[in-house]
């Protein structure tokens, strides 16, 4: 048990133990800390006072460079506003100097208008004097003077007016009627055409006067057949071995002529022979409408023409105007429209077509109201022809205006076929109807004294009152006769109209 104490008391002076010697370690320890931990205070603020003396030491380099800058930009500164302030000290004093200059020249511009002053005042009192003198020697006043003047003037001028007028007018009309004569003369010259017009037969010869009685059948039934059947008339006179047949429709004559023809070279002449013969014929003159519109087509050379357009072209191979078939007229203004237009450097295949198809409102023109000219340009717009084509067709006879160089080209294209020799016959009595109506339309205008229609109607020469119309006013009325006839009447060609003024002066020798 003793010894239990002892180990236990020898057990606890060693923990003693232990513990103090273990506390004397810890403090030294910590001591040794503390040491390095001031140490290393010291050394961090070494390093921060150097690192704040280099600071400083820069600090004070880049003021003192800041400072010669600014010391530098201040010189340069101060060195401009001096030659700035020099500059305008000079422009100052150059200011001076115009200011100076310009009230000399003002002093001096016053000083001479006092003097022009003084001079209009002069030249207006010395004008006052001779006005006063020329009232005085010539016995008018001033006002009266003038007027006199300018009518002297306006008389003279007049005169001058009229005659740059005739010189202009006349070289103008030389150099357009040369030019014209050349074109027109080769385009007629290219084309070959017959003197003699074609004319649609209205009759049929008979091969005897018994024949008469075969058309007319018993009770007249044939000719009422053959009348129904073809909606012509058929007029049996005493004409001797002929038949006239009347309609105001060609091909509807035609239709009749062929089966007529047919008829009387079959010699069976009855109702029911009669339909089958006329509707036979019906089929053959279609044929020949349609070889005839095609072969036109082919000899204008215009192909592509739409069947409708081509069976209307060929409807006018039995149409004529004045003698003049309508097919050959209207193959013959193609011919002429597209030489005319090739020397004008127009389109020559729109002047062509458009000259070719210019009267297939004639084919109709029987079953519908209107000018033929409008007529056949709404046909052509309704079978889809170019609208260029269709201006054509709707102004050659100035119902439309002309929109176009080959509108102009197939107007002059139609005259020319038309008025050339040869290619129309007129009767008796329209020829005098318009020779009157000409004198008629000249004499409404005020001033005429005579008119007289010369030269076949191609021209008329009007004599005026001189007294009442001057050079110019002749010009001028020239111009509005042209005109009136141009819209009051129809003619071919072209008709030249000549105002002649003519003064005299009478006396005898006793």
């Amino acid at each position: 048990m003793d010894r239990i104490i002892v180990a236990l008391i020898i057990l606890a002076a060693g923990w003693a133990l232990g513990g103090v010697a273990g506390y004397f370690y810890f403090q030294y320890r910590a001591r040794l800390k503390v040491e390095d931990a001031h140490r290393q205070a010291e050394r961090i603020i070494g390093e921060a006072e150097t690192a704040a003396k280099e600071m400083l030491i820069r600090a004070r380099d880049e003021a003192h460079h800041l400072r010669e800058e600014a010391e530098q930009e201040g010189k340069r500164r101060e060195r401009q506003l001096r030659e700035e302030e020099e500059r305008l000290q000079k422009r100052r004093a150059t200011l001076d100097e115009r200011f100076e200059q310009l009230d000399k020249r003002e002093r001096t511009l016053n000083q001479r208008q006092s003097a022009l002053d003084k001079r209009q005042n002069q030249l207006e009192k010395i004008e006052k004097e001779r006005l006063a003198e020329l009232e005085r020697v010539a016995g008018m006043s001033q006002e009266e003077a003038k007027v006199l003047l300018l009518r002297t003037v306006e008389q003279e001028a007049r005169q001058d007016m009229a005659r740059v007028i005739r010189e202009v007018e006349a070289e103008a009309r030389e150099e357009a009627e040369r030019r014209a004569r050349e074109i027109v003369t080769l385009a007629i010259q290219r084309i070959a055409s017959d003197q003699v017009a074609e004319v649609a037969v209205s009759t049929v010869p008979l091969p005897n006067d018994e024949m008469k009685g075969r058309i007319i059948g018993r009770q007249g039934r044939n000719i009422r057949a053959l009348e129904n059947a073809t909606g012509v008339d058929l007029v049996v006179d005493d004409t001797p071995e002929a038949v006239l047949l009347s309609c105001f429709d060609p091909v509807r004559r035609e239709v009749a002529r062929v089966a007529l023809s047919k008829l009387i070279l079959d010699g069976r002449i009855h109702p029911a022979r009669i339909e089958k013969v006329v509707a036979k014929a019906k089929e053959e003159v279609d044929q020949v409408i349609r070889e005839a519109g095609e072969q036109a087509a082919i000899e204008a050379g215009v192909p592509g023409l739409r069947p409708e357009i081509v069976r209307l072209l060929g409807r006018l191979k039995f149409r004529t105007s004045y003698g003049q078939n309508q097919l050959a007229h209207a193959v013959e203004t193609a011919h002429i429209a597209g030489i005319l237009a090739a020397e004008l450097g127009a389109n020559v295949q729109v002047a062509k077509a458009g000259a070719l198809l210019h009267d297939i409102g004639k084919a109709v023109d029987h079953e519908v109201e209107g000018p033929h000219a409008l007529i056949g340009a709404d046909l052509a717009k309704r079978y889809g022809l170019a609208p260029a084509i269709v201006n054509c067709i709707a102004a050659h006879h100035g119902e439309s205006e002309g929109e176009s160089l080959e509108a102009i080209i197939v107007e002059a294209a139609d005259a020319i076929s038309g008025a050339r020799p040869g290619a129309r016959r007129e009767s008796l009595e329209t020829y005098v109807k318009r020779i009157k109506a000409l004198e008629e339309v000249a004499n409404t205008f005020e001033g005429v004294a005579e008119a007289y229609a010369v030269q076949a109607g191609r021209e008329i020469r009007i004599l005026v009152k001189p007294e009442q119309i001057d050079d110019l006013a002749a010009i001028q009325l020239s111009k509005n006769i042209a005109k009136a006839v141009e819209e009051n009447l129809q003619y071919p060609g072209q008709i030249k109209v000549t105002v002649i003024r003519e003064t005299r002066a009478v006396d005898f020798a006793r």
